[in-house]
């Protein structure tokens, strides 16, 4: 009978240390989610710097284009309307 107490007692010792690293292992997985969740969240704001920048040099290039394309028009007006020789 004391044979099996101790075995008892010794699986409740190693019980205890199994719950005590499940509830471990679970509260850091949960940690490890909080954190890759605020990595994507940086990645996130990363990139939308990112679209906001490129959508104001777009903005810019198609300002360009249309400023070159007037210019051209009108060139192309002016070489018309001026009587070749």
């Amino acid at each position: 009978m004391d044979h099996f107490n101790r075995l008892v007692s010794e699986q409740m010792v190693t019980m205890e240390k199994l719950l005590y690293l499940q509830g471990e292992l679970e509260r850091c997985q949960l940690i490890e989610e909080e954190l890759q969740m605020l990595q994507n969240e940086t990645n996130l704001e990363s990139i939308q710097s990112d679209i906001k920048s490129m959508k104001k040099e777009l903005k810019e290039i198609q300002q360009i284009f249309e400023t070159q394309t007037e210019e051209l028009i009108n060139s192309y007006r002016e070489m018309n309307l001026t009587p070749s020789l």
